[in-house]
């Protein structure tokens, strides 16, 4: 049994992630952060027979975190995992990029992952036990054009889960970063069919990634199993890179 905090949890990615996690044992709860557009993840709370429950959290505020982890501890008596996955991107070149545009992302992307660690650590160093994973992304390792705000702020959470590795390493606690490539989720289905054709061209497999295929790599490195596994960056991109 295992207190799982999944952020994002509306989202395609979030979602296979919360579900994966329900599947894989009757007796794990699931607590699915959300900001807005909370219907999937109530849908997801809704057939989980009580095992999973949708919160209000906005990420980028640390009064909200404090607020989920302290409600977490005082229902459940402890946090195993928490999967910060939440995320947003606005691309555009950096010539033209508004200071919003880049403040935004970061305190999506970055900060928000920042004051997630930071509000479940204290927790986890208490109780000798906890797994952390951060959903970066393959941008943070093979930056492309029109994103140098989304793909500094993945590679600062890439900095940041390999040094709160070392942290927390003697306390049980493992840290571990996964780099999504080109998954078909709703971010991919802005794109028009020409587009997606070249994406998928681009990639040595000639498919996308299906959202179960990150998430079942998420619960390993969240699992008992993955107890020597910390620091690592994981990459799922069909060979890309």
């Amino acid at each position: 049994m295992a207190i799982i905090l999944i952020t994002g949890a509306n989202g395609g990615l979030g979602q296979a992630i919360a579900r994966d996690f329900l599947n894989a044992d009757s007796e794990n709860r699931v607590v699915l952060g959300v900001r807005s557009n909370r219907e999937a993840a109530d849908a997801i709370a809704a057939e989980s027979d009580g095992r999973a429950e949708t919160v209000e959290l906005d990420v980028t505020d640390p009064s909200a975190w404090s607020a989920v982890v302290s409600k977490i501890l005082e229902q459940h008596g402890r946090l195993d995992v928490l999967v910060n996955n939440a995320g947003f991107h606005r691309d555009g070149l950096l010539a033209t990029m508004s200071p919003s545009d880049w403040e935004m992302v970061r305190n999506t992307n970055l900060d928000a992952v920042f004051h997630g660690c930071q509000a479940v650590i204290k927790p986890m160093m208490s109780q000798r036990y906890g797994r952390i994973v951060n959903i970066a992304s393959l941008s943070a390792l093979l930056a492309p054009l029109g994103q140098t705000n989304y793909a500094a702020a993945k590679a600062g959470v890439v900095a940041l889960t390999q040094s709160l590795a070392k942290e927390s390493a003697r306390s049980g606690i493992t840290v571990n970063a996964v780099c999504p490539g080109y998954v078909d989720t709703e971010a991919l289905s802005e794109i028009d069919s020409e587009q997606r054709k070249a994406l998928a061209r681009s990639i040595p497999m000639r498919r996308f990634g299906k959202p179960e295929e990150i998430a079942a790599a998420v619960r390993f490195l969240a699992s008992t199993e993955a107890s020597y596994v910390t620091g690592a960056v994981l990459k799922i991109d069909g060979g890309i890179f």
